[in-house]
């Protein structure tokens, strides 16, 4: 199965090691995904170019996953709904019904799921 075209944006990407988000990008890489790792501060994780924010990947988004808990993640709804991905992945600890509703209300598909057992059972 060719996964390259599948675009997947990790909001809250991590350089660490240990955190679940650069678990999660790692496990893509080698699953063959396209990956735009999203983070304010870092310019590179994982060898892949990282995007300051939502609002500035460019490219359409078919997987965004969610690895920044509710109080970062509520101010950036608008931004989401704005980036309309195909679908939402809310990993344990990123659930808000606020985001929640937004992304209902503007028809986008969202899971409360973790990306990182989706991938490794083959149901991402």
């Amino acid at each position: 199965m060719d996964n390259s075209q599948h675009h997947v944006a990790v909001l809250g990407a991590s350089p660490k090691p240990a955190r679940y988000a650069n678990q999660c990008i790692r496990l893509l890489k080698q699953h063959g995904y396209r990956i735009t790792p999203v983070h304010p501060r870092f310019e590179d994780i994982e060898d892949l170019p990282v995007t300051h924010g939502v609002d500035a990947i460019a490219d359409p988004v078919d997987t965004l996953t969610l690895y920044v808990g509710p109080q970062l993640l509520e101010p950036q709804a608008e931004a989401i709904v704005r980036l309309r991905p195909g679908r939402v992945i809310f990993n344990p600890g990123t659930e808000t019904p606020v985001v929640q509703q937004q992304l209902d209300a503007a028809g986008i598909e969202w899971f409360e799921a973790c990306t990182l057992v989706m991938l490794r059972t083959n149901q991402f």
